[in-house]
């Protein structure tokens, strides 16, 4: 079962979570994330050790984190 996390100051928030033998939940969380990041969240694969920025919901993931871009310079 996979979950697509949105990070925010008030704490973490489930926006979606999906199986990858369900294609119908799939497709709902990758259009959740579209939707988060041309809001102007990015998505990274997580998980131990991992901290992958990507474009498309990979099915097989166990973690999707949502987060606001960092500000610097």
């Amino acid at each position: 079962m996979g979950r697509l996390l949105r990070r925010t100051l008030e704490g973490d928030e489930t926006v979606a979570e999906w199986s990858p033998d369900d294609p119908q939940s799939v497709q709902a969380a990758a259009e959740a994330m579209r939707r988060e990041v041309q809001a102007g969240y990015v998505a990274v694969e997580g998980g131990e050790g991992r901290n992958e920025p990507v474009r498309e919901l990979p099915p097989h993931a166990e973690l999707v984190i949502l987060t606001m871009p960092m500000g610097g310079g």
